[in-house]
């Protein structure tokens, strides 16, 4: 515990369901004042990962998002859910179902917070190298996503284009181009 830590001194949700959870946490600070209500919002972890073609094309999606009322280009990813037995469980089971392909090795870049100051969830960042295509994607009844796969020098191009504007997405394609040696850092 840091000397920075809340206690928090009553927690109740202020909504609950399948598709939100809220919670209000009563908090006390540590130089005393208390906080009748700091929201938090509860989510599963989520996961998403930047899948390479053997001939280093990374395979995208483009999906409507409708807090922005736009269609983006972004990663495949999305939540684990209680019946993956773990994160990468979980992207190899999202990657099949969005994009229609697979691949055997899958490395975790890194852990993110989407939001720590009202978020109470993690996102798993990964990356393959050797996906290929191996059927149909299947998305949920509520996704309509297009495949797309595109050179890796391209992806690069627009993530500095600004292109991509998902910052979970962002902070994960920096992390694997890291792990590929394409960023390189000096002192």
């Amino acid at each position: 515990m840091h000397r920075f830590d809340w206690k928090v001194l009553e927690s109740r949700h202020v909504i609950k369901n399948r598709c939100l959870s809220l919670r209000a946490d009563r908090c006390e600070m540590p130089n005393g004042p208390i906080l009748p209500a700091c929201y938090v919002f509860e989510y599963s972890p989520w996961v998403n990962v930047v899948a390479l073609t053997a001939d280093e094309k990374v395979v995208l999606v483009r999906q409507y998002r409708h807090g922005l009322r736009r269609t983006l280009l972004e990663l495949p990813g999305g939540v684990v859910e209680p019946t993956d037995a773990s994160p990468v469980v979980a992207i190899k089971r999202q990657l099949r179902e969005e994009t229609g392909y697979t691949g055997s090795t899958f490395v975790e870049t890194g852990v993110v917070s989407p939001n720590p100051s009202n978020n109470n969830n993690l996102v798993h960042c990964f990356l393959t190298t050797d996906v290929e295509l191996a059927g149909s994607p299947c998305p949920d009844d509520t996704e309509q996503i297009e495949v797309i796969v595109m050179p890796l020098i391209e992806v690069i191009e627009r993530l500095v284009n600004g292109d991509f504007i998902q910052s979970l997405h962002v902070s994960s394609l920096f992390l694997a181009f890291h792990n590929l040696g394409k960023i390189h850092l000096t002192s």
